[in-house]
């Protein structure tokens, strides 16, 4: 798939995930492609997320997380605005998402994504132009 794609959390968090070989391996794959054709996306939300899941979840140490913040802030980072903010209170009403995937949904809008990576959400589903595509099936 070509064009703009917007990489959801847990595939940054699958990057890490040993235990997780496959799904590890897909995601690191998917991360290369997208960033070597310039064509991945991310939020200031997905990042804040990561860091999150990175240290409670996944302990890995500080270091080890800034260097992954610097990898990807090459990435184009979408500053979550109350604009943005209100697109996805539209979005949540109208789409009965959660909160957050709305915020990840407009954010993805905003940036002109045609695709989001994302186990997280219904894959195949199209919203506002925007294919959900599961990276792990």
């Amino acid at each position: 798939m070509a064009g703009r794609s917007f990489i959801d959390t847990n595939v940054l968090v699958y990057a890490e995930a040993s235990d997780e070989p496959l799904k590890q391996q897909a995601a690191l794959a998917l991360i290369k492609r997208l960033y070597e054709n310039n064509e991945g996306v991310l939020s200031t939300q997905i990042l804040q997320e990561y860091c999150n899941v990175a240290l409670k979840k996944l302990r890995l140490p500080t270091t080890h997380i800034r260097a992954q913040l610097d990898l990807y802030e090459q990435f184009e980072v979408v500053q979550v605005t109350p604009a943005i903010i209100r697109a996805g209170l539209d979005l949540q009403q109208t789409r009965s998402v959660s909160f957050f995937d709305s915020i990840l949904l407009a954010s993805a809008h905003a940036a002109g994504c045609n695709v989001i990576w994302s186990e997280d959400m219904n894959t195949g589903e199209v919203i506002n132009g925007m294919q959900i595509t599961n990276p792990f099936e």
